[in-house]
């Protein structure tokens, strides 16, 4: 069975920081660009960082660049999102997720899986 389990979200002062964890089982974690999207209330789904699986290039959307670090420990099946210098506008839902199609400079192309999520909560 495939699964991906976030956590490590909470509720933050703007300009903290917060680490996101993901924990994957049943499939090759490695073999899939893995990457995280957020969700706010109202808002369109909001692709941030990605891995890709071919060459494991890491491309950061605008939004989250200079802020956010992606990175992946493939031993621990396990992706990692550090959050820095938060703001009010990244309070949302974040969501890892795995594509095998890969990862472009606006995030993963099309996502296979993705896990249940966790609140991300920055006040100002």
């Amino acid at each position: 069975e495939v699964q991906l389990v976030e956590s490590g979200g909470g509720s933050v002062q703007a300009g903290g920081s917060l680490n996101l964890s993901c924990k994957s089982s049943g499939f090759t974690f490695d073999d899939y660009a893995r990457g995280w999207f957020r969700q706010a209330p109202g808002k369109a789904r909001e692709e941030i960082p990605c891995i890709g699986n071919s060459d494991g290039h890491i491309y950061y959307t605008d939004a989250v660049k200079g802020r956010f670090t992606i990175s992946s420990d493939n031993a621990k099946n396990t992706l990692y999102l550090r959050m820095d210098s938060l703001k009010a506008e990244d309070t949302a839902v974040y969501y890892c997720a795995a594509s095998w199609s890969g990862c472009a400079i606006y995030g993963l192309v099309e996502e296979d899986y993705w896990g249940q999520g966790t609140q991300v909560t920055v006040s100002s």
